[in-house]
């Protein structure tokens, strides 16, 4: 089967020439769609989780998202962030968005290359006696980040600070569409919420991210295309190649 439309469960991307290019080489129509979004607690679902945000020492980020989330409810409980607060970041990235909330040169911030070892690595043991507060989704798993501080016997407790919300699908024609790329688990989930009788048919599914493979496959979702590989590291390769091969 011609692929001739495909579609992506995201936002149309900043940087969208390789996806332009693929569009002049294929002659394929391409469409972005967010299939959720990613939104704050509100205080009410903060705390039920009873976490008291003064009783930490440290708080780990791993996402722009739970910093803006955090702040906001710090602001909406009228809980005041005190300066010796530590905060240890993922990415490099993730640690410069803490300048939208704070005087950046005035905390102690660490930050990591992605990892969950290189965030340890930045605790060591000079702030290993610290009380951690790990913020994370309701659709993330930090157990690889958890596993290594029980390890190390740190003090911690996770909280949810985000939460992923299905998007509303229904004027989408799904069977319009030759090839559907999918990202997160909560696609899937926004998949069938949004259409419970879907049936993949003809359409070539493609995954991106280990998270994503055991959900669709769970939900007897056949993959045509699997990526990241060394040969595919973007969406956009991973496709031109197997348009290419279906030439």
């Amino acid at each position: 089967m011609a692929i001739k439309k495909i579609l992506i469960s995201q936002r149309s991307p900043l940087n969208e020439a390789p996806y332009t290019a693929l569009k002049e080489k294929f002659g394929v129509d391409i469409t972005f769609r967010q299939f959720f979004l990613i939104e704050p607690l509100t205080s009410r679902e903060f705390r039920a989780q009873r976490i008291n945000i003064l009783d930490y020492t440290a708080i780990i980020f791993s996402s722009r998202h739970a910093i803006d989330a955090f702040y906001g409810l710090c602001e909406e409980l009228r809980v005041k962030v005190p300066e010796t607060m530590k905060y240890f970041c993922t990415t490099e990235a993730v640690a410069m968005y803490l300048q939208k909330h704070i005087v950046y040169r005035k905390r102690k911030i660490f930050y990591g290359d992605g990892t969950p070892a290189s965030v340890i690595a930045q605790i060591g043991t000079k702030h290993k006696d610290e009380k951690f507060l790990v913020t994370q989704s309701d659709s993330s798993n930090s157990s690889s980040l958890t596993n290594l501080m029980d390890e190390k016997e740190l003090k911690y407790k996770t909280a949810v600070f985000v939460k992923s919300v299905p998007q509303d699908l229904k004027d989408l024609d799904l069977k319009g569409f030759d090839m559907v790329v999918f990202y997160n688990p909560y696609d899937v989930k926004s998949l069938y919420e949004n259409f419970p009788e879907f049936k993949q048919g003809d359409i070539k599914f493609v995954s991106y991210g280990k998270s994503i493979v055991k959900a669709m496959e769970e939900a007897g979702l056949v993959i045509d295309v699997k990526a990241p590989t060394p040969e595919a590291p973007s969406v956009a390769r991973a496709i031109e190649l197997y348009l290419e091969k279906q030439k």
